[in-house]
């Protein structure tokens, strides 16, 4: 059945049963490409298979002309884990300056909404697809992100390291998003035409560069293993049999290798499907899920206007070389290891390299 967002609201025993089917690919017909992904047939048959008295949601993650895209992690958590907020506030919803699809289309109130996630794309150079990718490291908040940003004045560097190191910061730092189930089904068509009877690429000049048993993978569903970790790290339940690669259009020249033509492809639909029941079977038998304790759904970012006013004071004062007093950023400023401060910070450091005397 269509989603009602309201039910999120309600227990689970009074609520339906929730899904999440995302298409990974970055392709659409609302962009160069002018065709639509395998994956988004995929989604959309899959929706249609699952128990209609389900709520079934779904989206489609490709890449369309003038529209937002997934903005890229900022790695706040690498300064500090409290940094990083649950959920993400490097970006925010309808932004002029940053517009970002996570927050335009509501993705975290959509994953937290679900019971299960299915996520459904190709492979692309032995790894998931950009935006799966990019979506995957936007959600690094829901593995411990702070569920409180006044705490760290909306995105305050030292107020965050100063938290982590705090006693209630053990209360704070949850996995968010624990207890869901997520399931992968990931295609590849291992070169199509393109490679030779050795392994190698027909085009390929230096044939001895590289010895073709050496590829990273034995096993291809191996190049979603780390969308999988994450999810796991962060208790999303990811079962084996729910973790699925199957090969199409091997052998076929890209053009030939469609949604139309997969769906001729009797093996690899019926590989599909079986995945589907796998998931739905696992998802009616596992139960729905309770809603953890920090929600991104029904969410409201805070103001943060004073935080705003603070955070350029500081962005003037790296500018300048004066880091804030006792910061890593004026240790690192001190010991010459960042020679940072500039002017220019949106100059590149090739352009700003050719200009030196």
């Amino acid at each position: 059945m269509k989603p009602d967002d309201r039910n999120a609201a309600l227990s689970p025993d009074k609520r339906p049963f929730r899904i999440l089917i995302i298409s990974g690919s970055d392709r659409r017909q609302y962009n160069c490409p002018g065709v639509d992904s395998k994956s988004r047939t995929l989604m959309l048959q899959m929706a249609e298979m699952l128990p209609q008295d389900w709520e079934i949601d779904y989206e489609d993650l490709g890449n369309v002309y003038a529209r937002a895209r997934i903005q890229s992690c900022n790695a706040c958590v690498s300064t500090s884990m409290a940094l990083c907020v649950w959920p993400c506030n490097c970006y925010e919803k309808d932004s002029k300056k940053e517009p970002d699809l996570m927050w335009d289309l509501d993705m975290y109130s959509r994953l937290d909404m679900a019971d299960a996630w299915a996520i459904i794309g190709p492979v692309n150079w032995y790894a998931p697809t950009s935006n799966l990718k990019l979506m995957f490291d936007r959600l690094v908040c829901m593995n411990g992100g702070n569920p409180d940003e006044k705490t760290i004045d909306h995105k305050n560097p030292e107020k965050a390291m100063a938290l982590e190191h705090a006693p209630e910061w053990e209360t704070m730092s949850l996995n968010h998003l624990e207890g869901r189930t997520a399931g992968f089904f990931c295609y590849g068509d291992e070169g199509g035409d393109e490679m030779d009877e050795t392994g190698r690429p027909k085009l390929l000049r230096h044939k001895y560069y590289f010895d073709p048993e050496q590829e990273p993978f034995k096993d291809m569903r191996d190049a979603y293993a780390p969308l999988v970790w994450q999810c796991r790290y962060g208790g999303v339940e990811v079962p084996d049999d729910l973790w699925a690669y199957c090969t199409n259009g091997k052998d076929r020249k890209y053009s030939e290798n469609q949604a139309e033509d997969m769906v001729q492809e009797d093996a690899f639909m019926a590989s599909f499907f079986r995945w589907v029941q796998r998931f739905e079977t696992f998802v009616r038998l596992k139960g729905k899920v309770s809603p953890n304790q920090y929600r991104a759904y029904g969410f409201e970012p805070p103001a943060h206007h004073w935080a705003d006013v603070q955070d350029g004071l500081r962005y003037v004062r790296m500018m300048v070389g004066k880091p804030p007093e006792g910061s890593s950023s004026q240790i690192q400023e001190e010991l010459g290891l960042n020679q940072d401060a500039t002017l220019h910070t949106k100059k590149g450091e090739g352009e700003k390299l050719r200009e030196k005397e």
